[in-house]
């Protein structure tokens, strides 16, 4: 029973479910007849906002190609601009960099500014003689370049220093070339040294080429007018100043230093050899000098010049540097090419006069005056053996001429007459007497037609007072020049002793 009263329900629910189904498309259909009018209602009321969304709608399509477009155009510049602001980051650090640096170089500024400053600094104390500063500051910036050579600016001031240094150079240099005393020398040469510019025998040149050209400059001031003058004012100037420049180059630098190896090791070079040239190379100009003058003619003072010249010679001997005797061949040179020249012009004189010359009986018209008495002729005229001339010659003029020009070469070969000459002199004496007599040959052959009994008397008197007067006078005025006894002695210290029988005959 329970079962029977179940099923009525049963069935009545799914009576009214169906009649639910089948009504439901009905409904639906009015529930969508509905929502369209709703939608009508709607579209009508509100077709103004939905034509505005519409717009907006189509707006926002194109905005969102705009920006679609310019995404892309973004992307392409990405990369660049990527590039960009990695350039900006890395100049960022640059001047991050850069201000560090300027704010280290704020800090150091002082520092940094007395570096700048070194050049004009060095160049002050260069131009005011400030050696000392100059070579301190050329130390510091030797420093600086061994510890900052990369730097364009400190090579900047070391060129400008070196330019300096240089202008310092020369002004040392010219300083050797004034009067400078030995004091000053000193001074001059340890900064030399301590600019270590030159080796030692390099600065040993310079300092001679130096003083060398500030003596050159005090010759040349000398006139060279009179032969005599310029001599001597030469002689004074080289005794003077030259013995100073040695004294000071003694002082200075030490000959006795160790011997310098060469390159190959294998020869070894005395730097004292620089100066004993030098020494040498003046002694050779002074000589010059001093045969140039004297060939020049020195007007007859031929032995006060040899004795100042033999003082100048002793003083140098006291720094090793005697040269008296290079002295004697130059004035032997001298002296026999003065009495050569003498001689020559006396036999000249004596052609003159024979060429005028007329035979006559007359008295002799000349003063025994004419014939000047030589200088060696000591002897007092009462005594017998004097050197007075013969006064016969007078009776022939030209003859009387002769040995008066022949006398006064004599007199000026006593002044200086070294033993030496003895040869050349007699020589020279030969040699025109030998022209003398020819000349009186030719007189005789020229004139010898024309001759009367009493010229031709006259003439074989003339060649006898020649012969027999003139010439034994001029033997012995050479034997009073150049006295045998001397030439003896002489001889026998140079001729084997085997000979020595030979040699006491003459």
């Amino acid at each position: 029973m329970a079962a029977a009263a179940t099923l009525p329900s049963s069935s009545t629910a799914s009576a009214t479910a169906a009649a639910r189904l089948r009504r439901e498309p009905e409904r639906l259909a009015e529930e969508r007849a509905q929502l369209l009018q709703q939608t009508r209602d709607l579209a009508f009321a509100n077709y103004k906002t939905f034509i505005r969304g519409a717009e907006c709608t189509e707006r926002i399509h194109r905005l969102f190609g705009d920006v679609e477009e310019s995404l892309g155009r973004l992307l392409d510049r990405l990369p660049s601009f990527q590039q960009n602001c990695r350039n900006f980051v890395k100049e960022a650090e640059e001047i991050s960099s850069n201000r560090r640096m300027n704010t280290l170089t704020l800090n150091r500024h002082t520092e940094i500014l007395e570096i700048l400053e070194i050049p004009q600094l060095m160049d002050t104390c260069v131009r005011n003689s400030y050696y000392e500063e100059a070579l301190e500051l050329a130390a510091y910036v030797r420093r600086l370049e061994r510890k900052y050579s990369s730097i364009p600016v400190i090579q900047g001031i070391v060129n400008e220093v070196r330019q300096s240094m240089q202008l310092m150079l020369s002004q040392l240099i010219q300083q050797l070339r004034t009067n400078i005393q030995l004091p000053a020398c000193l001074r001059v040469i340890g900064y030399l040294r301590r600019m270590d510019i030159f080796t030692e025998a390099e600065l040993r040149v310079k300092f001679l080429q130096a003083r060398d050209a500030w003596l050159r400059s005090i010759l040349t001031t000398i006139p060279n007018d009179d032969p005599y003058f310029h001599i001597t004012k030469t002689i004074e100037a080289c005794r003077v100043h030259l013995f100073d420049i040695i004294t000071q180059y003694r002082a200075i630098f030490s000959d006795e230093d160790p011997l310098l190896p060469t390159a190959m090791g294998e020869h070894t070079v005395n730097e004292g050899a620089i100066f004993h040239g030098w020494v040498l190379q003046k002694v050779s100009q002074f000589l010059q000098v001093l045969e140039t003058d004297l060939y020049r003619g020195i007007g007859g003072r031929l032995d006060s010049l040899l004795g100042q010249c033999m003082y100048f010679g002793l003083s140098f001997s006291r720094v090793g540097a005697d040269f008296r005797g290079q002295l004697a061949p130059v004035f032997q040179r001298v002296a026999i090419y003065t009495f050569q020249k003498a001689i020559q012009e006396a036999v000249e004189k004596f052609q003159d006069e024979m060429n005028s010359y007329t035979l006559i009986s007359a008295p002799a018209f000349l003063s025994s005056s004419n014939i000047p008495v030589p200088e060696f002729a000591a002897v007092p005229a009462t005594q017998p053996g004097t050197l007075q001339p013969p006064m016969v010659l007078l009776d022939f003029p030209p003859l009387a001429c002769f040995l008066n020009n022949i006398l006064v070469a004599f007199n000026d070969l006593r002044l200086c007459c070294p033993v030496a000459l003895a040869q050349d002199v007699t020589g020279t004496l030969e040699d025109a007497l030998v022209k003398v007599t020819k000349i009186i040959l030719a007189f005789h052959r020229a004139e010898e037609a024309a001759f009367s009994s009493g010229e031709q008397e006259l003439f074989v008197q003339f060649c006898t007072v020649f012969l027999e007067d003139l010439v034994p006078y001029l033997n012995r005025c050479l034997q009073v020049l150049f006295p045998p006894a001397q030439l003896r002695k002489i001889l026998e210290m140079f001729i084997p002793v085997r000979f020595g029988q030979n040699i006491a005959t003459i």
